[in-house]
């Protein structure tokens, strides 16, 4: 297997350090969205104490034109703590910070989304929007291979590997169990996991959240299984379609309700979001994946569990459409949909405004509201 130099150092080595008391003192990581809208970037610094809430974490800065973010002339970029964690690598009482970047105007940076996100968010409170959001993504060896796969070669077709067990079907759990403990650790809502149909490919849940915790709760899931991957030397990518031919696509299916669509009845407002949406295709698909569809277009072809990028479908039980009705939901007539068409490398904030743009604020037209 492909595995990085950095993964065989002797862990026994840095168990020695780790330790060592700390006194009063404690580390807190800051994490961000780089410059392109896909990256996470991190760095640590040393507090007095360990901070209890927010407000005890003051504001940083970092050199955006080493992260994509700002001209070497005017490079300083502010981060602004927003959500924070346990942190599962160095442990109790040290934290994970995700911050939002502003520009040395105040202002957020291109690649800062969420404080568009609140905003729509806050206008939406009183529907009481949950989300769930399904991130899959593929191990590869550091050669950029996917991780168990022949070196000269293809496993065999899809078929055994979903949900699969045994050594011949499912590659890298380690790392994926991993992953979910410093999820569960950290305070990530994470909801489960799974193997996917691809072999390599991997599933994890986020949610129910409300409003702004999904973008939040699902960018800290990514950063720890970026950072458990590291320490076992793989690749966790979350191309949309890594593997070009008769495989699967990995993709963020995105599960949404209202409280009324949750409540007696609520499959009314279910089908009236649906006929919204299917009215802003083309401003939803600019929105779920970082490059304006691009990416989406090697993976929405309508075959391998998705919908045509071109078309708008929907139907109970239906993978193959883009807004997929849960069965129990149509036979329960409440409850919540599924929209399949966020790309695995879209960024939560834009996905989430964007549904709540559409089917609470009934927002229509394919450019941005604001």
């Amino acid at each position: 297997m492909s595995v990085s130099e950095s993964s065989l150092l002797n862990k026994g080595v840095r168990d020695q350090y780790m330790k060592l008391p700390q006194g009063d003192r404690v580390q807190v990581t800051y994490v961000w969205i780089d410059g392109t809208g896909e990256g996470l970037r991190c760095k640590t610094r040393t507090l007095d104490s360990e901070p209890k809430c927010l407000e005890d974490i003051p504001e940083w800065n970092f050199d955006g034109s080493s992260t994509y973010q700002a001209e070497g002339s005017n490079s300083d970029m502010y981060l602004i703590p927003v959500c924070m964690f346990r942190d599962p690598f160095i442990l109790d009482p040290n934290k994970l910070v995700l911050c939002e970047v502003l520009k040395y105007n105040r202002k957020p940076a291109e690649t800062n989304l969420r404080m568009r996100c609140k905003q729509a968010m806050d206008l939406a409170a009183d529907s009481h929007p949950w989300f769930g959001m399904e991130q899959e993504y593929t191990l590869l060896g550091i050669n950029k291979h996917p991780y168990g796969w022949p070196q000269n070669g293809f496993p065999g077709p899809q078929g055994p590997y979903c949900c699969g067990v045994g050594a011949d079907k499912v590659y890298g759990r380690d790392v994926v169990e991993s992953h979910y403990k410093a999820c569960m650790y950290a305070g990530v809502k994470i909801a489960g996991c799974n193997a996917e149909a691809m072999p390599s490919q991997w599933e994890f849940q986020v949610g129910p959240s409300e409003g702004m915790d999904m973008g939040d709760h699902l960018w800290m899931a990514r950063f720890l299984l970026h950072r458990v991957c590291e320490d076992f030397g793989v690749v966790a990518t979350l191309d949309p379609k890594p593997i070009p031919g008769n495989w699967n696509g990995a993709g963020c299916h995105t599960n949404f309700s209202t409280e009324a669509m949750r409540n007696k009845g609520g499959l009314q407002h279910i089908e009236e979001a649906i006929e919204r949406l299917s009215k802003r295709h083309a401003f939803h698909i600019k929105a779920y994946d970082p490059k304006g569809g691009a990416d989406n277009s090697r993976r929405l072809t309508g075959f391998h569990s998705t919908s045509s990028i071109h078309d708008f479908s929907a139907g109970v039980a239906n993978r193959g459409a883009s807004i997929r009705i849960p069965r129990q939901v149509g036979q329960d007539g409440c409850g919540y949909f599924e929209d399949r068409r966020p790309s695995a490398n879209c960024d939560p904030y834009a996905v989430t405004e964007a549904i709540i743009r559409t089917c609470v604020l009934n927002e229509t037209g394919d450019q941005d509201a604001a």
